[in-house]
């Protein structure tokens, strides 16, 4: 399954990737080719998400869960992959729920923009884990390793960390809700 995951897992990468950089020209211009670029916008995170979703399944079927969950480099794939996907998922819903009045205010801008590079950073990461563990290491590691995640050893996440996800989990639907109310 190594080679189907390998060949797969760059679907939505590319769809990812491509959805950064719309977000960052969105949350930039107001003209007509970023405002055609945000038409597309939900669709390629859509394509994304399924892709996705096929990509962890098969990523799941490359080593037994035994090897990934005793391995820190496994767990920690396994754990940047499900948050790429999530936060992915979570984005494309509250751009589909808001819809182009996302982008009325410069506020909504700056936090779309600031939402976007997150989750491109978030994509580098993973896809940087998982060429570890196919064998090929880059340079981001070196990066991660200087502001102390060694991707070798377990990630934790701190206590007051996962309280600041459950907000921002309940927060982001509520925000999105109240936008669209206001719009």
């Amino acid at each position: 399954m190594g080679p189907y995951h390998t060949m797969l897992i760059h679907f939505p990468i590319a769809f990812w990737v491509t959805a950064t950089v719309i977000i960052i020209v969105r949350a930039v211009s107001d003209g007509w080719l970023a405002q055609a670029f945000d038409r597309v916008l939900v669709p390629f995170l859509f394509l994304g998400m399924l892709s996705g979703i096929g990509a962890y399944v098969l990523g799941m079927m490359v080593w037994p869960p035994d090897t990934l969950q005793t391995s820190p480099l496994g767990r920690n794939h396994m754990m940047a992959a499900s948050w790429s996907l999530v936060y992915w998922t979570a984005l494309m819903f509250m751009r589909w729920r808001v819809g182009p009045s996302i982008w009325d205010s410069t506020l909504n801008r700056v936090i779309m923009l600031l939402l976007g590079g997150l989750g491109g950073l978030l994509l580098v990461i993973t896809a940087t884990i998982g060429g570890h563990l196919a064998g090929s290491a880059t340079y981001l590691t070196d990066l991660l390793r200087m502001i102390g995640w060694e991707v070798y050893a377990t990630f934790y996440v701190p206590n007051w960390m996962l309280l600041v996800l459950v907000i921002l989990i309940i927060a982001m639907p509520l925000v999105a809700l109240m936008s669209r109310r206001t719009a």
